[in-house]
């Protein structure tokens, strides 16, 4: 293969790769303007990069349960600015969870922040009500976003 046709093929894989990065870094599938709170009982924490994924068990008022998935942050973002670890959560256990619905409909959402049975609080970076994705605002203090 000549140089021309290797720079060609370089470039053209690596843009369609940094696509896929920043489509994967996007939160536009949830709905940020509102909150959804439902209780349930811990399935699964799956503590793995990028993103940690929660699972909770909900009932209906008819009694049928339904899988709820909850998208966070990094282990590492969640460990060294909000205490979490990967034994925040045990299977069982009963849980408040306050979140950013799909825009889709679907069970689960942005992650904002879950209540424990013992009182303890797990928060998130969407935990703070002025959280917001994009640009921040001119002036916005200490990197919060307005």
């Amino acid at each position: 293969m000549n140089p021309v046709n290797r720079l060609l093929a370089a470039t053209a894989i690596l843009g369609t790769l940094s696509g896929t990065a920043w489509a994967h870094h996007s939160y536009a599938m949830f709905d940020q303007t509102q909150t959804v709170t439902v209780q349930g009982m811990v399935h699964a924490l799956e503590w793995t990069n990028p993103h940690i994924w929660v699972w909770v068990n909900v009932k209906d008022a008819k009694g049928v349960v339904t899988t709820y998935g909850f998208e966070s942050n990094a282990p590492s973002e969640l460990t060294r600015f909000f205490g979490w670890d990967k034994r925040s959560l045990t299977a069982g256990e009963a849980v408040t969870v306050d979140f950013a619905p799909l825009k889709s409909g679907r069970a689960g959402g942005a992650l904002r922040t879950i209540r424990l049975a013992d009182g303890r609080v797990l928060r998130t970076p969407r935990s703070n009500p002025e959280y917001q994705t994009g640009p921040p605002t001119a002036g916005a203090p200490g990197g919060v976003q307005k």
